[in-house]
């Protein structure tokens, strides 16, 4: 069963791209998306990340939640 993760605090200069590959050495990822301002087409700071395995997205938590990507430290 898939699980969906927020992940706030994200740096500007963060891209779908780099969301999802921060993120495979955990699990296949389904979906990792960067959320963007549809005037200005700039992230917003945060995204989603669905694992196709709760058990990988749960491993991911653990692992990712207080860690630095970017420069920025995600939560």
């Amino acid at each position: 069963m898939s699980k969906k993760l927020f992940v706030g605090g994200l740096s500007w200069g963060t891209d779908s791209d780099g969301l999802r590959q921060a993120f495979e050495q955990f699990g296949e990822v389904n979906e990792a998306i960067v959320i963007t301002d549809r005037a200005t087409g700039r992230s917003r700071g945060f995204g989603f990340v669905t694992f196709a395995e709760a058990g990988d997205a749960d491993s991911a938590i653990d692992q990712m939640n207080g860690s630095e990507l970017d420069g920025r430290r995600l939560n």
